[in-house]
């Protein structure tokens, strides 16, 4: 296999549908076997008046339930993940179209929904609160229409330690994501955005510039003291609305001073937080922009030299870091791998904002700092 570049089949697929008396917008990812699987589902999308040229995400009018259940008949193998839950207009959990479990979604086909995919306004901790998702795996992946930014979330699988490093295959992707203890692969980790950073975080309302926590909207409700409209529910409070349990998870720091993040009940893999190395580049250089040429350049000669982005931002010493980058530019790096880094939360469609040096930060939210060692908490 060496190093080369493997592919899964798979595709984003919008379900617009009437169920329950609420109009549903789900995405749900969908994953095949083989290029005649994939274009077994199609012809059978397209018999049933689906217009797949429309858009990179075609729009359907089936129910996520029948999606899935087309697809399982064509192939058994096929996959179906419900992708970014928690956003509020597209996410099997969001507020304004969502739903409040995945048995509400799928039926008796909820067996056969093995993962979920978290999205970068949510991350594993928040989705461990979940009941019906401590058996299912928590996944992470990027969209492929953001070249640059694939890989700023991801999935990580391994070997188990009896089985030998062949060549993977889709079934072994498969098992693992099933959670199945006679495969040979399993989740390691999965890379992480701050959720913070994520564009539905908080509560709020873009266009008056209104953002609240929690607690503000439980103080305050939901009409924006603005406009007096409807404010957009965020995922973090989303996330307390069907919470079964609180955080029981832990943070453990590693030689290169990575803060590793752990489920408490052991029920899930670790996960980690990652800045992306252009946005930190481009602050270290005092740059605005993630596309100026010298933040660029720098960006090449430090994987040109050092490697892959995640094996700058998890495994290089920081002094080798230095001596290709800058000091100022190993010291972001230092100060995200220890969670150093104050954020103000993203909200209805607003990113977040990332600082990396505090006395720089000029939110216009309520700027969180990084969790601090020992148990997580969330304040829901």
């Amino acid at each position: 296999m060496g190093g080369d570049v493997l592919f899964l089949l798979s595709t984003e697929i919008a379900s617009i549908y009437k169920q329950g008396d609420k109009l549903r917008r789900i995405h749900n990812l969908v994953f095949v076997p083989s290029l005649e699987v994939a274009e077994r589902v199609s012809k059978e999308l397209l018999r049933r008046g689906c217009n797949l040229s429309a858009d990179g995400r075609p729009i359907v009018g089936l129910t996520s339930k029948n999606l899935l259940e087309l697809i399982l008949e064509k192939d058994a193998r096929c996959m179906l993940i419900p992708c970014h839950i928690w956003t509020p207009h597209f996410g099997m959990y969001g507020s304004a179209s969502g739903f409040d479990s995945i048995e509400e979604s799928f039926g008796e086909l909820s067996k056969y929904i093995y993962g979920i995919e978290t999205g970068i306004s949510s991350d594993p901790d928040m989705n461990w609160q979940v009941k019906e998702l401590w058996d299912r795996s928590i996944l992470s992946f990027s969209d492929a229409h953001s070249p640059a930014k694939m890989g700023r979330e991801a999935t990580v699988f391994r070997f188990k330690k009896e089985h030998e490093k062949l060549d993977i295959s889709y079934d072994d992707l498969r098992r693992a994501i099933m959670r199945d203890r006679d495969g040979r692969l399993e989740i390691g980790y999965t890379v992480e955005f701050y959720p913070e950073e994520g564009k539905y975080h908080y509560s709020g309302h873009r266009n008056c510039k209104y953002v609240a926590g929690p607690e503000e909207l439980r103080a305050n409700g939901e009409v924006c003291p603005v406009c007096r409209r409807k404010i957009t529910e965020g995922v973090y409070f989303r996330v307390g609305q069907l919470a079964d349990r609180e955080l029981m998870g832990r943070v453990r720091v590693n030689g290169e001073g990575v803060r590793w993040y752990e489920d408490g009940l052991g029920l899930q893999p670790s996960y980690v937080k990652l800045v992306p190395l252009l946005e930190i580049v481009a602050e270290a250089l005092s740059y605005v922009s993630v596309a100026s040429k010298k933040v660029q350049g720098v960006y090449k000669e430090l994987c040109g030299r050092i490697g892959s982005e995640l094996d700058i931002l998890l495994r290089a010493e920081i002094g080798e870091i230095a001596r290709v980058g800058g000091e100022r530019v190993a010291e972001g790096v230092a100060r995200v791998r220890r969670g150093d880094i104050v954020i103000d939360p993203g909200y209805d469609g607003e990113y977040g904002r990332v600082r990396i040096w505090p006395a720089y930060a000029k939110g216009y939210g309520e700027a969180k700092p990084a969790d601090k060692e020992g148990q997580l908490g969330l304040d829901i």
